[in-house]
């Protein structure tokens, strides 16, 4: 359990003060930040694969068709995920990219009642309620829809529901999904898509961090794992409140982003909506726990 406490603070403390690292790169465009993360996080799974042993893994998902259409729907939702998510730090926009991932798992909720007929409780749907009025009130203060906030929203729920279904552990889902991307992310890397871009003849400070972009990209996902596998589920779920939490800090303290009286109520009712979410699961998972020993 301790362990599992350390690895799932990592993780979503690298989460959370990602934006730092892509803030030192907003004079890049976020097509060939995105691109390198690709190209480099493929190179270092390559030898982390080769090191601990784990090509047999690979083989057997390739060798099912099913599991690769499913990886290859993933490769696209987080691709673009991580696309808009550089695109909001580098404009200025991180508070609607925290507020995002705020949402996350009450996007997430929704979809498992849809989609897998989950059944959840009347506090979960008040919590939904809550959350859909806050995204509203953007909506009429603000004129137009938080588009970036959702699309991470969806996006990131969607991509965890697909992994729900596909018995693939996390090195090898993302080995398979970068490696997908792998030919245009080289491809745009060399200059081929864009004569303007070719990120190897970029000042050496650069060529550095997008190189870091590689265990940026694979470290957490890596200390998520195995948090996952030391801790329930309710728990860890709290966990997921830091990285969004970190952006939210860093957005308003640190680069000053406007925060109206307006974007306040917004976070407020997301924040109670959490509230009451992460208060029902805990209660739930005791009565569950309590049930068992009896």
């Amino acid at each position: 359990m301790n362990q599992g406490y350390i690895y799932a603070l990592l993780a979503y403390g690298l989460w959370g003060i990602a934006p730092v690292y892509f803030k030192a790169l907003v004079h890049i465009g976020p097509v060939e930040i995105v691109a390198n993360r690709v190209f480099w996080s493929v190179i270092l799974i390559l030898v982390m694969i080769t090191v601990l042993q784990k090509w047999q893994r690979v083989r057997t998902v390739i060798r099912q068709p099913r599991h690769l259409f499913t990886l290859a729907l993933t490769t696209l939702l987080i691709a673009t995920n991580w696309l808009i998510f550089v695109y909001a730090i580098a404009n200025n926009r991180m508070l609607e990219a925290s507020l995002g991932y705020y949402i996350n798992p009450l996007v997430s909720l929704f979809l498992g009642y849809v989609i897998l007929q989950e059944r959840h409780s009347k506090v979960k749907w008040i919590a939904v309620v809550l959350a859909f009025v806050g995204v509203n009130i953007q909506v009429i203060s603000l004129g137009y829809l938080p588009w970036i906030s959702l699309v991470l929203a969806v996006s990131f729920a969607l991509y965890g529901l697909l992994h729900k279904q596909t018995p693939t552990d996390s090195l090898t889902s993302l080995f398979l999904e970068t490696s997908f991307l792998m030919p245009l992310a080289a491809l745009y890397i060399f200059g081929f898509i864009d004569r303007n871009i070719e990120s190897f003849d970029r000042p050496s400070s650069d060529l550095i961090l997008l190189i870091l972009a590689g265990p940026i990209t694979t470290a957490p996902l890596l200390f998520f794992s195995g948090a996952a596998k030391r801790l329930p589920l309710s728990l860890l779920g709290f966990f997921q409140y830091i990285a969004p939490s970190i952006m939210f800090l860093l957005a308003v303290f640190v680069y000053k982003e406007p925060f109206s009286m307006e974007r306040l109520v917004t976070f407020i009712f997301i924040w109670a909506a959490l509230f009451l979410f992460t208060w029902d699961s805990i209660k739930n998972r005791k009565i569950l726990q309590h049930k068992e020993l009896t």
